[in-house]
């Protein structure tokens, strides 16, 4: 019998023993948090008890076994030009609207969720417009000053889709830090400053340009990420997916293109309150887009910025009353059974933790 060469005996082990290629782990969701809209339109013109405030809202605290449902919860919305004068009328104290005051705060901090407020908003664009002509500077100092006295974070809602005041918009980012440096630990609830871009490259072109340039960089952040909120309306699982995937690959094709952002500086926008019948998204985790969308989220590539797959996490729009129309999440709509239960199948860390940088 001849004996057969090395070369043919390797070639036959490596045909009959498999090998396999490490898998790489999907990235944790990391941020899972809701817009709050209060029980007036996002307006928070009334100061409520925290028992009544409870009542309605109490699956944000408990998805059912105790822990609560979502790490953080951005109060919406602050008007800008009532930021910037610091003005006390019959809804609003300091600038602030009196329903989100400091034991509504408490209700979710003490429960370990964050909170951060939201400036601005669809409603208030032209106010957002006026402030920042008026005193971009001022505005980011009283939005400072603000985080500072109850203990949040601030989110920048600026929609306006002509011609944004980005230079203004750029003078309230750098009063803000003046104030409240990046803070890459986390650890400062101040510290958090954010921004909305639309869900995907194709709307608020101008201020989503600005900010994956010079924003959201992960060489020299300057906000600690961005939301890609909700479409008009809701949509499938693909059609998602293709928004969020704009974000990350850019506009090349546009004159100055949209530099690709990092999946690790943005969350991905899903509806949980829209039309007249409860959403899966609200009421069943199961047949749910972040469900049916979150491997896709966990695992997205960078495609030219970051070094990291995976999104941060979601954020939900919006809990109680968003809407004049249709329903919101008050009993017996509460999201227990859809972000709640996400919150259970991702591992959700509540408090939430220090936040993939790159």
């Amino acid at each position: 019998m001849r004996h057969r060469p090395l070369a043919v005996l390797l070639m036959l082990f490596a045909l009959l023993v498999p090998t396999t290629t490490p898998a790489v782990a999907a990235a944790p969701v990391q941020v899972y948090g809701a817009w709050h809209c209060g029980d007036d339109y996002c307006t928070w013109g009334t100061v409520r008890s925290v028992a009544e405030f409870d009542s309605k809202n109490h699956w944000l605290i408990d998805r059912g076994d105790g822990r609560p449902s979502v790490n953080l919860v951005v109060l919406s919305f602050v008007e800008p030009q009532k930021l910037l004068r610091r003005t006390t009328d019959a809804t609003t104290a300091g600038g602030v609207p009196v329903g989100m005051n400091r034991d509504i705060v408490q209700y979710f901090t003490s429960r370990g969720i964050r909170v951060m407020l939201s400036i601005g908003g669809i409603t208030y664009t032209d106010e957002w417009d006026a402030a920042l002509a008026e005193n971009a500077t001022q505005l980011g100092l009283n939005a400072a000053a603000v985080a500072t006295e109850l203990g949040v974070g601030i989110e920048i809602d600026y929609e306006q889709n002509t011609d944004p005041n980005l230079a203004g918009l750029q003078a309230f980012i750098d009063a803000y830090r003046s104030v409240h440096p990046y803070d890459a630990s986390g650890t400062k609830p101040a510290a958090r400053l954010t921004i909305d871009t639309a869900a995907g490259d194709r709307w608020l072109i101008g201020i989503n340009r600005k900010a994956t340039a010079d924003w959201l960089r992960t060489d020299n952040p300057v906000l600690d990420y961005a939301n890609a909120m909700v479409t008009a309306r809701p949509t499938s699982a693909s059609s998602h997916i293709a928004n969020w995937q704009e974000h990350i690959d850019g506009k090349s094709q546009y004159s100055p293109p949209v530099l690709p952002l990092a999946p690790a500086k943005f969350t991905a926008g899903l509806y949980i309150a829209y039309g007249r019948s409860p959403l899966p998204e609200c009421t069943d985790f199961a047949n749910s887009l972040q469900k049916a969308t979150g491997d896709w989220v966990r695992n997205a590539a960078p495609n030219g910025a970051g070094s990291t797959p995976g999104l941060l996490g979601y954020m939900f729009w919006a809990a109680e009353k968003p809407s004049t129309r249709g329903l919101g999440t008050q009993p017996p709509n509460g999201c227990e059974g859809g972000v709640g239960a996400g919150a259970t199948s991702y591992g959700v860390q509540v408090p939430m933790g220090p936040l993939r940088q790159s």
